[in-house]
């Protein structure tokens, strides 16, 4: 029988005692199931101790602040998870205060749309109406677009909901989509609009503020004659503030 002896150079520190009896290969025990279990749960439990935790908590919002290579100021931005991989497209939203103005941003994978162009941007909170609002690419990307205008509006609607649901309607007729959840978003909002130096009304604060798209969900469920009401006393109101507004210049 030929027995595969290891040579003296390869021993390094081991200690003579431990190698003088060599033990044929062919004697040696195979690796048992028993083995592989036990190496499987040591390299699971290296990789939850060694990962940071990032890695598994990416299915909520967080907050993050980085430096313009440019100008080199400090802007902050709330991020929201990537939705489910098979399910949807890869879209990610972001709520951004820099140089002191907040922004709504939408990142994908795919084009939206040339640098500097409109494209229709679509959310729904909950199960309350869609929302169809314009937004536009940056100028040095065709696959990230933004609003100023309508940042404040979208804000206050996502601290109103438990998930949303955004659609971006590309530039090739395509329709990019995604799901996403809001349970842990209000603070890291909050942050960022805190950032800008503004504060939050109604809902938005904590309460629950009272949306548009929350009034627009109410006001379908009214009777018709319910509903002429409801418009003659909002007119009402908004005649009387644009009176006010008159005296005050």
């Amino acid at each position: 029988m030929k027995l595969n002896l290891v040579p003296a150079n390869t021993l390094g520190n081991c200690p003579t005692s431990a190698i003088r009896s060599v033990v044929p290969l062919a004697a040696m025990p195979p690796p048992t199931l028993s083995l592989y279990d036990k190496t499987a749960k040591a390299l699971i439990l290296a990789l939850l101790f060694c990962c940071p935790a990032s890695v598994f908590a990416a299915n909520t919002w967080s907050y993050h602040q980085e430096s313009d290579r440019l100008s080199n100021r400090t802007f902050s931005f709330a991020q929201s998870p990537l939705p489910p991989r098979g399910l949807y497209d890869n879209l990610r939203l972001e709520i951004i205060c820099k140089d002191n103005t907040l922004q709504v941003a939408v990142e994908a994978d795919s084009l939206i749309a040339s640098q500097g162009s409109a494209f229709d941007f679509e959310y729904q909170i909950d199960k309350n109406p869609p929302v169809t609002l314009p937004m536009k690419t940056f100028k040095d990307t065709k696959r990230r677009g933004y609003t100023e205008e309508s940042a404040k509006r979208i804000i206050d609607d996502l601290l109103t909901g438990q998930a949303i649901f955004i659609r971006v309607n590309t530039m090739i007729r395509t329709v990019l989509s995604a799901a996403m959840p809001l349970e842990n978003a209000a603070e890291p909002i909050k942050r960022v609009v805190a950032d800008c130096g503004l504060s939050l009304s109604g809902n938005a604060a904590g309460e629950s503020a009272y949306s548009l798209s929350s009034f627009e969900q109410d006001f379908a469920k009214l009777p018709s004659e319910q509903q002429q009401q409801v418009l003659g006393k909002i007119q009402k109101i908004i005649t009387e503030t644009q009176k006010a507004l008159l005296i005050q210049k």
